[in-house]
């Protein structure tokens, strides 16, 4: 694989260190490949644009030119200025994934947009945000926590000890679809459909080939031909708090399909993804730093340090897309209006400047919360409250339990460069 820049910006004619570079994709910091990801061998890839390079040009990558965008300064400069950095679908939205960039374009009697609220400027992202955030406030956490606590507790008590299982699939996935359906009063007997929504909707992988594509669009119509019998069911109904039900009553309640279904899959991928990758996340990672499982058993006190510490580690969206909408200078990179970037969590989260040895877990770390998992700025995740208590809650019932989940294969992980979790993975129980 070629390594030689196409322009080497890396230093002025005086010798004087530049932050930014220009390199031709094929190239190893076209970080949009998804094998780094399934191999789990993307460390030392940003680690080396951090150090040499920290915002850089990928010229010529499989969805065309993009900037890499890898530490957390410059993540949180971008994410404070949303005037002059787009997340607007009519901008190509919050993905590197562009349709125009593919080597065949889709046609455009094929083009589907479904605009979610995250994929919005102000001042319609403002207004629809409002819409959803009463349902993730201290008072909301609160009023669901026994419930969160009843189910999990319930959950880990169903699992064999000493034997090997799927967490990914009857821990994570089965914990966050629970609570995604009594976030949507989903029909609970068809509940595992928001997992399969939630995973053709997140996989943009399948935007490289025609037959992927349409299947995820016959998915996508699927979904929304289900929600739509739910919002029939409701639009009648008197205000209740469901997350369809809080739609209704509200100025979205003149949505049109397009728009209901994409601000449901925000709703969907968001609400299992995070947390579920975040909780395949603390298997892995202790398992993997058992000094550090140690000492979280030994203080269980340490376990809402530690929720953050998993969440910073796992980062279970590598990244965010903005777009350009003026020429202007970013620390010395010469962004043009129009230009992608990619904000990469995965990176930053890892950004030696920030955080003492970040490649590993360390369950006291004490600026664990400076993470950008959630993102930052007026986009940041609306659920962030939801999902650290989902996963305290787990870690807390795994130690009153003082059950240890042992990874026993290596896990299956998502081969894509947007969400970044597992597939599956085999542990075993073990009391300590």
């Amino acid at each position: 694989m070629a390594t030689a820049p196409v322009l080497d910006t890396s230093a002025t004619e005086s010798g004087e260190k530049l932050p930014w570079k220009v390199v031709q994709a094929p190239h190893e910091w076209d970080v949009t490949r998804p094998e780094i990801y399934v191999e789990d061998r993307w460390h030392p890839i940003f680690k080396e644009m951090r150090e040499q390079a920290p915002i850089n040009k990928i010229v010529g990558g499989e969805f065309g030119d993009y900037w890499n965008v890898t530490t957390l300064k410059a993540i949180q400069h971008v994410e404070a200025l949303p005037d002059v950095y787009s997340s607007s679908f009519e901008h190509g939205g919050i993905t590197l994934i562009d349709d125009n960039a593919l080597d065949e374009p889709i046609p455009e009697d094929e083009r589907i947009v479904m605009p979610m609220f995250i994929a919005m400027d102000r001042p319609k992202h403002t207004e629809e945000r409002r819409v959803i955030a009463p349902a993730f406030t201290p008072g909301e956490m609160e009023r669901m926590a026994t419930d969160i606590r009843r189910r999990t507790g319930e959950l880990l008590d169903s699992l064999p000890v000493g034997t090997a299982f799927d967490w990914v699939d009857k821990v994570s996935i089965e914990l966050t679809t629970q609570m995604l359906a009594l976030l949507f009063d989903f029909p609970w007997e068809d509940r595992r459909l928001l997992t399969e929504w939630s995973d053709w909707a997140g996989d943009v992988e399948l935007f490289r080939t025609e037959e992927t594509r349409k299947a995820r669009l016959a998915k996508m119509f699927e979904m929304g031909a289900y929600f739509q019998r739910l919002w029939d069911e409701r639009k009648d109904r008197g205000e209740a708090p469901d997350l369809i039900s809080r739609m209704i009553h509200s100025p979205m309640k003149d949505m049109n399909q397009f728009e209901y279904m994409g601000n449901l899959i925000l709703l969907i991928v968001g609400g299992n993804d995070t947390t579920r990758n975040s909780m395949s996340g603390y298997a892995y990672g202790l398992h993997s730093f058992q000094d550090e499982r140690e000492k979280l058993e030994k203080s269980p006190e340490l376990i809402p340090n530690a929720v953050s510490e998993v969440i910073r580690w796992q980062t279970p969206l590598a990244h965010m897309r903005r777009t350009a909408l003026k020429d202007h200078d970013l620390f010395g990179a010469p962004i043009k209006a129009g230009d992608k970037i990619g904000m990469w969590y995965l990176s930053a989260n890892r950004d030696e400047t920030v955080f003492d040895n970040p490649d590993k877990l360390i369950v006291d770390r004490e600026n664990a919360r400076r993470h950008l998992s959630f993102g930052y700025g007026i986009h940041r995740c609306v659920g962030a409250r939801l999902a650290e208590l989902q996963i305290r809650v787990l870690l807390e019932e795994m130690a009153k339990r003082r059950l240890r989940p042992n990874v026993v294969a290596e896990p299956v992980r998502v081969a894509g460069c947007f969400v970044h979790g597992y597939r599956s993975m085999d542990v075993e129980l073990s009391k300590y």
